[in-house]
């Protein structure tokens, strides 16, 4: 089940929150990232940042490429 697309910038309280939050938590813990989460909600980043923050979910570190030196 989608997580419920409510629109960037509108407010959500209370049992719909709850819900959003823990499809959110289901999801990030499967593997998705930040940003795909955003993007399938309509949400910032930041608010689901924020919504999975509050919800205990211990965030990944940064993944990419890593600079190494040149011998």
């Amino acid at each position: 089940m989608a997580a419920p697309t409510t629109g960037k910038g509108r407010r959500i309280t209370g049992p719909a929150r709850d819900k959003m939050a823990a499809d959110l938590k289901k999801k990030y813990e499967k593997g998705a990232s930040i940003r795909a989460l955003a993007e399938s909600t309509g949400h910032s980043y930041g608010f689901v940042h924020r919504v999975l923050s509050e919800s205990g979910v211990t965030l990944r570190s940064r993944g990419g490429a890593t600079r190494t030196k040149a011998s």
